[in-house]
C-alpha cells in the first residue's frame, strides 16, 4: 500500500538519496529538511502558463471573472451538500424531521386550538423545538431534560421571589434588581463547576427563565400567569419534538459510538500494515504534505487517515458517551445505565496502541533511513509482527460490531507474542547491524581512555567541593586560571592549551549532518572531513532500523492492555458468548 506522491528509493545504493538541487554538496541539513517541507518556488507557487496579469477594477474581465467564480462556487457547494446526503441518508431525514416538528407547532398556532389566553406564548414552543431538537435521540433528551428542569426551578424560584418583593412596597424595584444579580452569580458560578458541565444548558435556561419571569410579571403583574404560560408552552415544543424525532427513524448516539470504535479497529489496522509495507519497500515521500506537518486531516493518504482517525476520535467518543448516558434501552442494549464508559476506555486502549503507529508513520517520514540491504535483513520479522497484529485488530473490531466475546480456548495474542519473540531474537543475533560495528572498541580500554575519564573525574570532584563550600576559599583548579585569563586577554598559545583540555574531556562542538550525500561504491568524498560526517550518517541510518523495531515490539505489548479491556467490557455489557467452530 503505498500512498501518493510517493517515490521509492534506488535500488543497488546503500543510501542514495533522489537529489533535488543543482549540486548534491550546496547545503546543510537543514536546507535538505527544507526542501522537502516547503514548497519549490518555481514549481508550486503557479501553474505553467498561468496569466499573471492585473485586472482593472469594474471592467469586462473583472466582472465576468466574478460571476465566473460564483459560479464554479455554487457548483461545488451543491456537489458536496450532494455527497453528504448520498453518504449519510440520516441527515436528509432528520432535516426531514426538523421541518415536521415546526409544522405541527406552527399548525397549533394557527389555529389557537389551547386557547387564545396561551397564543401570546407560541413564540417559546418554537424556539424549544429549535433549540432542542438534535441529531440523535441522546441529545435530544439531554437537553430537554435540562430546558424543562431548568425553566421548573427557574419558575418556582421567580414566583417566590415575587411574593417576596411584593412585601416590600416601593422598594420592590431594588429588591428585584439584587435578586436578579445573586441568583445570576450563584447560578453562573454553579455551572463552572466541573461535574455540573453536563448541564450547562441548563444553568442558561434557568438565567433565561427567571429573569424573564421577574421582568415580564413585575411590569404586567402576572408572575403566576407567566411562568406558568411559559411552562407549558416549552413542554408542548419539546414533547413534540421528543416524539417526532424518537418515532420518526430514531438516530441512537449509542450506535454512532459503537460503530465508531469498531470503526477505529479496522483504521488502526489499515494504517499499521502499510506502515510496515512501507517501510519495507523502501517508500519515502518525495515532499511532505504541508498538511501533515500541522496535523490537519489529508484524505488521500490511508497510511496518515486511519491512525489519525482513532487519535483525533477522543472528544467525538466523549460526547457520544454523553448523549448514550441519557438514552432509554434500545436494540441490543437492553439494560438500563448500560456501560457506555467502558466502551471509551476501549477506545482509549486502542488509542495508546495507536500512538505507536503514528510513531512507525514517523520513521517512514524521517530524513534519516536505513539501508535496503538491512531491512531486507529483518523483512520477514518485521512483515509478520505486522500482519499479525493487523489481524489481532481486525479481530478484536469484528467481535465488538457483533457483540461477541472472545474465544476462551485459543489466545488471540499468541501468534503475535511469538512473531515479537522471533523478531527479538533476530534483533539480538544481527544485532551488529544496527549500530556502526566499525567504531566498536573491543578489549582493555585505551590509555588515553582511562586519563580521559580520570581528568573528568578530578574535574566533578573539584566543582562538587566548589558548590559545599561556597563561602570558603579554596584553591581553583588550574584550567579555571586560564580560562578567566582567556576570557580577559585571549591568547593564541592559550586557546590552544584550552583546546585540548576539551578534547580530552570529550567537550567539542558538533558538526552539522552531511546533506545529501551519496555513499555508493565508487563515490568521491569532497573533503576529508566528509569521511567523519559519512560514518555519522551511517550510525545514524542504522539506529533508525533499531527505532522502527523496538516500536513495532512496544505496540505488540500494548495489545495486551488493549485485550483486557475488551475482555472487560464483554463481562459488564454481558456480550455473547463465543461461536467455537
Amino acid at each position: 500500500m503505498a500512498a501518493p506522491k510517493l517515490e521509492s528509493f534506488r535500488r543497488g545504493s546503500m543510501f542514495d538519496v533522489s537529489f533535488r538541487r543543482s549540486s548534491m554538496f550546496d547545503g546543510s541539513f537543514r536546507q535538505s529538511i527544507r526542501d522537502r517541507l516547503l514548497p519549490h518556488p518555481t514549481r508550486d507557487s503557479f501553474y505553467p502558463g498561468e496569466d499573471k496579469t492585473p485586472v482593472r477594477c469594474c471592467s469586462y474581465r473583472y466582472f465576468s471573472d466574478k460571476i465566473t467564480g460564483f459560479v464554479t462556487k455554487s457548483q461545488d457547494v451543491f456537489v458536496t451538500a450532494w455527497e453528504m446526503g448520498t453518504s449519510d441518508p440520516r441527515k436528509i431525514i432528520f432535516s426531514a424531521k426538523m421541518g415536521l416538528a415546526l409544522t405541527l407547532v406552527s399548525i397549533l398556532v394557527f389555529f389557537k386550538l389551547p386557547g387564545s389566553e396561551l397564543s401570546n406564548h407560541y413564540l417559546w414552543a418554537i424556539l424549544t423545538i429549535v433549540v432542542v431538537f438534535e441529531f440523535s435521540i441522546g441529545a435530544t433528551f439531554s437537553k430537554g431534560c435540562n430546558r424543562g428542569l431548568g425553566t421548573l426551578s427557574a419558575g418556582a424560584l421567580a414566583l417566590g421571589m415575587a411574593e417576596i418583593s411584593a412585601l416590600t412596597g416601593q422598594w420592590a424595584e431594588v429588591f428585584n434588581s439584587v435578586s436578579i444579580f445573586v441568583v445570576a452569580f450563584f447560578g453562573t458560578y454553579a455551572k463552572l463547576y466541573p461535574t455540573m458541565k453536563p448541564y450547562e444548558y441548563g444553568f442558561r435556561v434557568f438565567l433565561l427563565t427567571y429573569c424573564y419571569v421577574i421582568v415580564s410579571g413585575y411590569r404586567t403583574g402576572e408572575f403566576m400567569e407567566t411562568a406558568v404560560s411559559r411552562f407549558l408552552m416549552i413542554a408542548l415544543g419539546g414533547g413534540i419534538g421528543l416524539l417526532v424525532n424518537t418515532c420518526i427513524y430514531p438516530i441512537w448516539a449509542g450506535d454512532d459510538l459503537h460503530n465508531l470504535i469498531a470503526k477505529n479497529f479496522v483504521n488502526v489496522a489499515t494504517s499499521l500494515e502499510g506502515c510496515v509495507n512501507a517501510y519495507l519497500n523502501c517508500v519515502a515521500y518525495d515532499t511532505i504534505p504541508s498538511k501533515m506537518l500541522v496535523y490537519e486531516a489529508v484524505t488521500d493518504d490511508p497510511v496518515y487517515s486511519g491512525y489519525r482517525s482513532a487519535v483525533q476520535s477522543t472528544s467525538q467518543e466523549d460526547t457520544l458517551m454523553g448523549f448514550a448516558s441519557w438514552e432509554p434501552p434500545h436494540g441490543p442494549y437492553r439494560s438500563f445505565r448500560y456501560p457506555w464508559k467502558a466502551y471509551v476506555k476501549v477506545g482509549g486502549a486502542l488509542r495508546h496502541c495507536a500512538f505507536m503507529v503514528m510513531a512507525l508513520h514517523g520513521c517512514i517520514l524521517s530524513e534519516i533511513q536505513a539501508a535496503e540491504d538491512k531491512r531486507s535483513v529483518f523483512r520477514n520479522e518485521l512483515q509478520r509482527v505486522g500482519v499479525e497484529g493487523a489481524k489481532v485488530l481486525r479481530s478484536i473490531g469484528e467481535k465488538l460490531k457483533t457483540m461477541e466475546r472472545l474465544n476462551p480456548i485459543e489466545d488471540i495474542l499468541h501468534e503475535i507474542h511469538q512473531a515479537a519473540e522471533e523478531l527479538q531474537s533476530k534483533i539480538d543475533k544481527k544485532s551488529y547491524l544496527l549500530v556502526n560495528a566499525e567504531t566498536w572498541e573491543i578489549g582493555n580500554r585505551s590509555k588515553d581512555l582511562t586519563d580521559d575519564l580520570k581528568n573528568l573525574d578530578e574535574d566533578v570532584s573539584r566543582i562538587l567541593a566548589h558548590k559545599s563550600q561556597s563561602e570558603a576559599t579554596i584553591r581553583p583548579p588550574k584550567n579555571w586560571d586560564v580560562v578567566t585569563t582567556t576570557s580577559k586577554n585571549p591568547n593564541p598559545a592559550t586557546l590552544t592549551t584550552i583546546q585540548s583540555q576539551q578534547s580530552r574531556t570529550g567537550i567539542q562542538k558538533q558538526s552539522s549532518w552531511p546533506s545529501r550525500i551519496s555513499l555508493t561504491p565508487g563515490s568521491l568524498l569532497i573533503t576529508p572531513g566528509d569521511d567523519e560526517a559519512a560514518q555519522m550518517y551511517r550510525s545514524a541510518s542504522a539506529l533508525s532500523l533499531a527505532t522502527f523495531a523496538s516500536l513495532l515490539i512496544e505496540f505488540v505489548a500494548r495489545l495486551e492492555n488493549l485485550v483486557n479491556a475488551y475482555d472487560e467490557l464483554c463481562e459488564i455489557a454481558n456480550f455473547k458468548e463465543a461461536v467455537v467452530a
